[in-house]
């Protein structure tokens, strides 16, 4: 059975992330998917949103990763605080993870013109393995074909973000529990989860009142040795039509677009080229983000 056990785990690692020691999804559009990497994005937007994002990773792979979530979050009416929830599903062939998690920030003046957020949240994650739906070409242990395996885990994650009207800094950590993934018998911990750390920062330049240029960086992963970055340099037209370029360390380059409708509905389409040796593999990587704006706090 620890035949079973080795190769299950190997499964797990490659269907939570796209590096090894990465066992959170990826976000190509990050500077508008920020709520569900940052808790303490609750309610430092004047007005409540629904967003939502459609990760197809790798496509052309035989069952790539799928990632999709829901988000909804604003602000306190009368007080400095804000609150959200999201639920998610990020399923990779015969492995699949599901949660649903709540937030909540509270929000504090630094300056005139800077405020600082700080958030926790609580999660709800469910990690299922369907063994039944593996092919391999070994099956000298017909076992592993057997195994349909379902935990289910409390997490917890924890955020602070520093912003003004020209910029933001976030930073935050999710998986804090550490819980272990007991669907194989594990007893040495080698399924337990990482804790997870995500660094954001942009900055927002009006070049003229119809034109904003806004570098930004995410520098994620598990510290000190699996860390991973993200950069992208986004243009905007009178608030109206974006457009930007990425590049993920190691993994490949991206070309970003959008649209926002009076500010109220906005559309986001992502297409990541590889820069790996999976580009030969694999067509590409497709997200897609759709989101609206409604009840403005004055």
């Amino acid at each position: 059975m620890k035949r079973v056990q080795c190769i299950l785990f190997l499964i797990v690692l490659a269907g939570t992330g796209g590096v090894l020691g990465q066992q959170m999804p990826h976000y190509t559009q990050y500077m508008f998917n920020d709520f569900v990497i940052n808790p303490a994005i609750a309610g430092i937007y004047d007005y409540y949103q629904i967003r939502t994002n459609h990760r197809f990773q790798w496509v052309g792979l035989v069952d790539p990763p799928v990632t999709n979530s829901i988000a909804f979050y604003g602000p306190h009416a009368r007080m400095d605080m804000g609150y959200g929830g999201y639920v998610y599903n990020d399923v990779t062939g015969p492995t699949s993870r599901t949660g649903i998690t709540g937030s909540y920030a509270y929000h504090i003046g630094i300056t005139r013109d800077i405020r600082l957020s700080m958030g926790i949240s609580a999660s709800i994650m469910q990690f299922r393995i369907d063994g039944t739906q593996l092919n391999p070409k070994d099956v000298s242990d017909e076992r592993i074909l057997q195994v349909v395996s379902t935990t289910y885990l409390p997490d917890a994650g924890i955020g602070l973000y520093l912003y003004a009207d020209e910029f933001y800094v976030g930073l935050s950590a999710a998986q804090l529990l550490n819980n272990n993934l007991k669907i194989f018998d594990d007893r040495n911990g080698l399924n337990r989860l990482k804790t997870h750390i995500n660094l954001t920062g942009a900055y927002r330049w009006e070049v003229d009142p119809d034109w904003i240029l806004e570098p930004s960086v995410m520098v994620k992963g598990t510290a000190p040795k699996e860390l991973s970055f993200d950069i992208t340099a986004r243009t905007e037209w009178k608030r109206t039509v974006w457009a930007a370029v990425s590049y993920r360390f190691h993994e490949s380059v991206g070309i970003l677009m959008g649209y926002s409708y009076q500010e109220m509905l906005f559309f986001g389409y992502a297409y990541d080229i590889g820069t790996s040796d999976l580009r030969k593999y694999n067509t590409g990587t497709h997200e897609i983000m759709i989101g609206y704006r409604f009840n403005d706090i004055k």
